[in-house]
């Protein structure tokens, strides 16, 4: 059906063949997950050139027989204003559209968003605090899940009828299977972290013209995702990281997640991502790029500071770059 190119995080860009039966589970797993009828009014600002807009959106709106509004480009500010003016009941977005919302200049508030029941995020992580301050100012209960351009942008999501587990994108949607694998490939228990990988009818068919990249990713009827993360007893999910964003500082593992969510409770951050950065002496040394909030200004030093009182002492970065944005691509 179509070709949706990865973001080329890792190297180039690879197509990922999606078959019509792909669109069509993806559409079906989601409407039932996040119980979208036909009464439903979704809005987003993603690229349809995007798995999530594409697939995760479109298809299950279309499936459910539900409304979609488009914006484009994204503003946040009239994104909310949209929300209000048509009822919506739904949103869907990315973390950083949901904090640009949170700190929106705007007189729309929780009173004139009373349909919207839901904001589905994905695409990244989505820190906790975001989650927990959109929901603060404006009601809606903000669900993540999981998935990428190769499943059809589906694997697991939040469901409201199942209790929150704090950092978890949920349990595997209907015909999807989840599982956790050590580097021999060997499924690993519940509680165990390791590289997760998916099954089911969303996986794509292939990576067009790129059989051995194709052959790295498939074992039988599992994709393996380069994610790295755990389950628990009841099949919920947590993401620690992408395996190549791993650090290793000194022999220690540091995955970037981790310190970025600390950063996220930081009242004058606006925006943060960690890195690896060579280092001849410990082979990577950890660094934090940040964004100030407005008005805010941050010092380096009072942040490594407040970070140790808050992470083991060799997560903590010890480069700071203070920046007026951090870089995005369109998905």
């Amino acid at each position: 059906a179509v070709l949706l190119y990865t973001s080329g995080t890792t190297g180039a860009p690879k197509g990922a063949v999606l078959t019509h039966a792909n669109l069509l589970a993806c559409g079906a797993g989601f409407a039932e997950a996040l119980q979208v009828t036909g009464e439903d009014r979704m809005a987003t600002a993603l690229p349809l050139f995007h798995v999530f807009g594409q697939a995760a959106v479109m298809f299950t709106v279309f499936t459910a027989g539900g409304s979609m509004s488009l914006q484009r480009p994204f503003d946040p500010a009239g994104l909310l204003r949209m929300a209000a003016d048509q009822q919506l009941t739904s949103l869907a977005g990315v973390p950083t559209m949901w904090n640009a919302m949170l700190h929106a200049e705007t007189d729309v508030t929780a009173a004139d968003l009373t349909n919207l029941r839901l904001a589905c995020s994905g695409g990244a992580a989505l820190p906790l605090e975001v989650a927990k301050a959109f929901r603060d100012r404006f009601g809606a209960m903000v669900l993540d899940g999981y998935g990428l351009s190769e499943t059809t942008g589906a694997a697991s999501f939040n469901r409201e009828i199942h209790p929150r587990k704090e950092m978890s994108v949920g349990r595997a949607l209907d015909g999807c299977k989840l599982g956790i694998f050590d580097d021999d490939r060997n499924q690993l228990p519940p509680g165990e972290v390791g590289e997760v990988a998916i099954a089911g009818p969303v996986v794509m068919r292939e990576y067009w013209g790129r059989p051995e990249a194709t052959d790295a990713v498939r074992d039988g009827e599992w994709f393996f995702t380069g994610d790295i993360g755990r389950m628990d007893e009841d099949g919920d999910l947590w993401i620690v990281d992408r395996k190549k964003d791993l650090v290793i500082r000194g022999g220690y593992n540091v995955y970037p997640r981790e310190v970025e969510e600390v950063l996220y409770g930081h009242p004058d951050v606006l925006e943060a991502a960690v890195i690896g950065v060579a280092d001849e002496r410990l082979g990577e040394e950890i660094a934090a790029v940040i964004t100030p909030q407005p008005g805010a200004s941050i010092d380096a030093g009072a942040m490594r500071a407040w970070l140790e009182e808050r992470v083991a002492s060799y997560k903590v970065p010890r480069i700071y770059s203070i920046v007026e944005e951090l870089p995005k691509g369109a998905t």
